[in-house]
């Protein structure tokens, strides 16, 4: 049994250089003195305040803290108000803007006119004051000004005086907010792609005008060498290297080793050794460590500033080093020897598209991301021939089999709860004996060396069924650019029989996960076969979830096209331009629409 009694949650960190973004609320108001806009000031202040408390309420950055919101010190009435707010929220660190407004106001005097802010306008439903009528003249500003805004407009009528947030105005607030707050995250951080080109994947070419156009994101590169000198100049925290390696040794247990010539004993721990160094090396390289500085290596301790890395490994590495799966996964993890912690992201054989798609989903959901092969479309009477036994449940359409070479989160296992179901979990939610089932129900298998032949260590675990999960995927076209593809479902349960049967065609030193995508019968989604048939690559990215939409938000607000998905039509939100570019066809108006405005951050 693994050893978490005294496991803590770390506290909330910052791991960039940037501070955290916030939340600007802007009160907008019906200039016109000597009576209207005094009669609004107090109705449309409460509106931004209520707006400020829902938010930071409901909403908590990926590292724990708190999501400020910054009200504006004054209500916008015209011009120089709006520039007033402008500059305080560039002084105080805004990223996402948001205007309200009860009544009618002088829509392009006011209107935010950021073109890198993600901005949204709630106009108050009521009948009393036209907030809805200025919403309506405010957002088409922003489509003839080609400032793309998202609007807020409350399904039922409310009095004056009422000030409740009605249900469909939380979930716009919601959506919108975290895609934005995605969105100003990912600004400025780096991806650092570890080595190169893995075994001719094209999302391992890393595209950096893909990262530097849409994502606001630079790339950084580094070759795998660098390992090599920092394991041989020992270039690590050496202290905390025993440690690692001691709460290791306690805690990940060594399962069955399949290869014709197993390594010796010594060569096994030596291996256990380098993984971890490799672990401490890859999150050094990331995010910086002030150890290395007062070891003399001042240059090395400033880290690249990354979101999120990738690892190159095979062949190159993995051909006479030990893999980099145990790094990735426990990276991957929200939980090592330090303590419960923001899970990283690192992207197996730098597939950088991958990783950018974990990126959006653990923005979204604060959670730990799994990556994954997208291996196998098991048919119904496929796994009926081979097992002799019926899918049933979830996986009665058929499933998928996802996996990988062993890279996968722990997080994963699914032996966290919520609510007394299986689940992958913020982690400042997760209890030790959490960590403690998520590490028990894992081996590590000595690597299959017909794949690694310098070898290392792969997890191997069977996540819980009933998860909901996300998978998506972001794929590069030439001549369109980057798309996305999302598919909601869930985690299968299998029982071992079956499981064995079925994962022994592949490779048993793997983790497995087994996905159901919800079926609509029609497009990619006719059945689960078309869903495996129209995915665009080898790789997925999955969250914990069902978060389709709030991926949708997000792509528009980037300029990503969505190439499928299994959203249904009342949970998509998007900028009200979009429908100018085709409401009878969302999925084509989506497509012109990112066409025409171009990429966030720069014309393609």
């Amino acid at each position: 049994m693994a050893n978490v009694q005294n496991m803590k949650v770390n506290p909330p960190v910052n791991r960039y250089q940037e501070a955290l973004p916030k939340i600007g609320i802007r009160p907008v108001i019906d200039g016109r003195r000597k009576g209207i806009r005094e009669s609004l000031e107090d109705q449309t202040m409460n509106m931004a305040r209520a707006t400020a408390e829902f938010l930071s309420k409901n909403l908590r950055h990926s590292n724990g803290q708190p999501v400020e919101c910054v009200i504006a010190e004054t209500t916008i009435g015209g011009v120089k108000e709006a520039a007033q707010v402008a500059e305080q929220f560039r002084r105080e660190g805004v990223g996402v803007s948001i205007s309200v407004t009860p009544c009618w106001c002088y829509g392009s005097e006011t209107m935010d006119m950021d073109p890198l802010m993600p901005k949204a306008v709630w106009g108050f439903n009521g009948t009393e004051r036209p907030g809805a009528v200025y919403l309506a003249a405010v957002l088409a500003a922003h489509t003839q000004k080609g400032l793309p805004a998202f609007g807020i407009y409350g399904r039922d009528v409310q009095d004056a005086g009422d000030t409740s947030m009605p249900e469909d105005v939380q979930r716009k607030l919601l959506q919108f907010a975290k895609a934005g707050l995605a969105v100003a995250t990912m600004r400025n951080k780096s991806y650092l792609a570890m080595g190169g080109t893995s075994m001719g994947i094209a999302g391992s070419m890393v595209n950096h005008d893909f990262f530097e156009s849409y994502l606001g994101m630079r790339v950084e590169e580094i070759d795998m060498s660098e390992f090599q000198r920092r394991l041989q100049l020992g270039i690590y925290d050496h202290e905390e290297f025993e440690r690692a390696l001691a709460w290791t040794r306690e805690n990940c247990k060594e399962g069955p080793d399949n290869n014709r010539e197993p390594k010796s004993r010594e060569e096994k721990d030596k291996d256990w050794e380098t993984v971890v160094k490799m672990t401490l090396i890859a999150r050094d390289l990331m995010i910086g460590n002030p150890k290395l500085a007062e070891m003399g290596y001042v240059e090395e301790s400033m880290g690249r500033n990354a979101l999120a890395s990738g690892f190159q490994g095979q062949r190159q590495w993995t051909d006479f080093m030990p893999n980099g799966d145990f790094m990735e996964a426990i990276l991957n993890s929200s939980f090592d020897w330090n303590g419960i912690r923001e899970a990283f992201i690192v992207a197996t054989e730098n597939d950088s598209l991958n990783g950018a798609a974990m990126i959006f989903g653990h923005l979204l959901t604060n959670t730990a991301q799994i990556f994954a092969d997208v291996r196998t479309y098991w048919s119904p009477e496929a796994v009926k021939r081979v097992t002799g036994k019926e899918l049933t449940g979830l996986a009665a359409n058929g499933i998928i089999h996802l996996i990988n070479s062993g890279a996968c989160t722990l997080d994963a296992t699914g032996e966290q709860e919520a609510d007394g179901k299986p689940a992958m979990k913020p982690y400042w939610d997760i209890t030790p004996e959490e960590v403690g089932r998520c590490l028990d129900a894992t081996s590590w298998r000595p690597a299959n060396t017909d794949y690694f032949r310098g070898g290392g260590y792969s997890s191997d675990f069977l996540s819980k069924g009933g998860m909901p999960l996300t998978m998506m995927r972001i794929n590069m076209v030439k001549g369109l650019g980057p798309v996305l593809q999302i598919a909601e479902g869930y985690s299968v349960h299998m029982d071992l029989d079956m499981h064995d049967k079925l994962d022994l065609r592949t490779d048993p030193t793997w983790p497995t996960t087994w996905f159901a995508p919800i079926i609509t019968g029609s497009g990619p989604f006719k059945d689960v076969y078309s869903v495996m048939n129209n995915w665009g690559a080898n790789h997925g990215a999955v969250s914990y979830g069902h978060i389709g939409a709030e991926l949708i938000t997000l792509a528009s607000m980037l300029r990503i096209p969505v190439a499928m998905h299994n959203v249904s039509e009342d949970r998509i939100f998007r900028p009200s331009s979009w429908g100018a570019f085709g409401a009878m066809d969302p999925q084509g108006a989506d497509y012109r629409a990112c066409e025409a405005y171009g990429p966030l951050y720069g014309k393609k």
